[in-house]
């Protein structure tokens, strides 16, 4: 499948791997796209699974509404839930970073039955990093996030010099040039930016339907040169699994961790699929 709908939107797929392997779902983050997986998916393909990976809500140009209500997370959730029965899937792996990793929280917290298990990179489950703000620096390392609820002004200065800014901030956080090049290109088209940023800006509506805790199997995979996620809200993550947990720290990495570290997360996660 190259495609899927749901409510008359229309999301862009990349369907690879062995068709008969083992489903496993790639959820990207903030401000990327599918492609941000290309370092991780050949490593599964070889183990013999097949990847889904969405260009999610905002990201995809068929799927782009305007409003920051439409990108609460339950339709983020819900996205990669009409993916799954568009494909034909009862359930799959879910692997998720940055943004993608809030929606696979979600999704194994809210419908466990569709999560094989789930593989959450960089962001720690929602109440820990919430509780994170209360007992750390992370607050400080979040500040972003409130500079994205301001209306328009978020726009004017990431696309600063043709959006020079947005990719040298990227860049000094960790990302590759090419990499960094590539988003900012792919976020050019008139709304775009504005798309990606409603899902910071949905987050307030969403305050009254937290994520629960997971019961199914879990593996946290966190990098210790991450400069947008401190230890805190990771350390505090296991309290909210109640099924089988475990915590992977890789040393060195930033937070960039599937475009710089994609061979160790493909193991990772191809381990984690196994059992």
């Amino acid at each position: 499948m190259d495609s899927f709908t749901r409510s008359g939107l229309t999301f862009d797929v990349r369907d690879a791997g062995p068709a008969d392997g083992e489903p496993v779902v790639l959820l990207h983050g903030f401000p990327q796209h599918a492609g941000s997986w290309d370092r991780v998916a050949p490593g599964l393909h070889g183990a013999g699974l097949r990847t889904l990976a969405p260009d999610q809500r905002g990201y995809s140009p068929a799927a782009r509404p305007p409003g920051r209500r439409a990108y609460v997370v339950r339709d983020l959730v819900d996205d990669v839930r009409a993916l799954l029965d568009t494909a034909g899937l009862e359930r799959a792996h879910v692997v998720g970073h940055d943004w993608g990793a809030m929606v696979a929280w979600a999704l194994a917290a809210w419908h466990p039955d569709r999560v094989s298990s789930l593989t959450a990179v960089s962001v720690p489950h929602p109440a820990a990093f919430t509780r994170s703000f209360l007992t750390s620096t992370q607050g400080l390392k979040s500040a972003y996030m409130a500079f994205f609820q301001l209306p328009g002004v978020p726009e004017k200065v990431l696309t600063r010099g043709n959006g020079a800014f947005l990719r040298d901030t990227l860049v000094r956080s960790g990302l590759p040039r090419g990499d960094a090049e590539e988003t900012v290109a792919r976020l050019r088209p008139a709304g775009a930016l504005t798309a990606a940023l409603n899902w910071y800006r949905a987050l307030p509506l969403g305050a009254s339907d937290p994520v629960g805790r997971v019961r199914v199997r879990t593996l946290h995979v966190w990098s210790d040169r991450d400069g947008f996620l401190g230890r805190a809200g990771t350390e505090a993550t296991a309290q909210y699994v109640t099924g089988p947990y475990r915590l992977e720290v890789l040393p060195g990495v930033t937070h960039w961790v599937p475009e710089t570290a994609g061979d160790r997360l493909a193991e990772l996660v191809t381990a984690h699929v196994r059992g």
